[in-house]
């Protein structure tokens, strides 16, 4: 498929994904894309189904959370040349059918991180996730000082200068955070969102995320960043001046 002039692979951070990771893996393959899977200690078929495709797959001995099983496949992307990482979830929320919109935006804006929102289809989102995905979204676009809609979603284009990032001191899912403040920040990266739909009906397994402790620990992690770039009120300011940049193949 056409790429964005860059060497690129999918990265599928899993963690007891055996219903869904067989079919979300070879959707992938369809495309004749490069395929990274990173196991978090599983405990259940996953190592199993995985392994028995053409991927690199890479194993934990034991749950380590999703920010050292990003960064585990971050460096093995770098080992291997890549200067591009499309990284999207096991649990088949994330269809391989929007990587070519996602690969579209990532060629209209270089030097960008591009997210894959859940715009459409809002009302299939739990309300307690959507009212803790809007304080997220909230509070680090003011930390990265420009506005990014679904700061939650695992579906991403990191460009190499994202990819530098990878020994950022965060975990769990605060290291999705801390990569797009980082990246904003400090190398100056743009962030362009791609609508896709959420997808929270039908055999999805629970969602490892929780409302609660995770929100809490990318509260308090936000909070910390936005006081340690300083311009507070000016940060602020520019995370709310404008709309987040949107761009679609399918309106443009």
């Amino acid at each position: 498929m056409n790429t964005p002039d860059v060497r690129w692979c999918v990265l599928i951070p899993c963690l007891n994904e055996e219903a869904a990771i067989g079919d979300v893996v070879r959707s992938v393959l369809a495309l004749e894309v490069p395929v990274i899977v990173v196991d978090d200690g599983s405990d259940d078929r996953t190592p199993e189904i995985v392994g028995a495709l053409p991927v690199t797959l890479l194993r934990h001995p034991q749950r380590s959370g999703k920010g050292e099983a990003l960064r585990t496949g971050f460096r093995e992307a770098l080992r291997q040349g890549f200067d591009a990482v499309l990284t999207m979830d096991g649990d088949g929320q994330h269809l391989a059918s929007d990587i070519p919109r996602i690969l579209a935006a990532a060629r209209r804006y270089p030097g960008h991180i591009v997210i894959g929102a859940r715009l459409l289809e809002r009302e299939q989102q739990p309300k307690g996730r959507r009212r803790a995905n809007a304080v997220a979204d909230w509070g680090i676009s003011w930390a990265c000082a420009q506005p990014v809609a679904d700061t939650q979603s695992g579906q991403r284009w990191y460009p190499r200068a994202a990819l530098d990032l990878v020994d950022l001191p965060a975990e769990n899912f605060v290291f999705e955070a801390a990569i797009l403040i980082a990246a904003s920040r400090e190398k100056g990266l743009g962030v362009v969102s791609v609508p896709i739909a959420s997808r929270y009906q039908g055999e999805f397994r629970l969602s490892h995320f929780s409302p609660v402790r995770d929100v809490a620990r990318i509260t308090l992690y936000t909070i910390g960043q936005v006081i340690r770039h300083g311009d507070v009120v000016a940060s602020y300011r520019r995370s709310r001046a404008s709309r987040p940049v949107v761009f679609d193949t399918a309106t443009t």
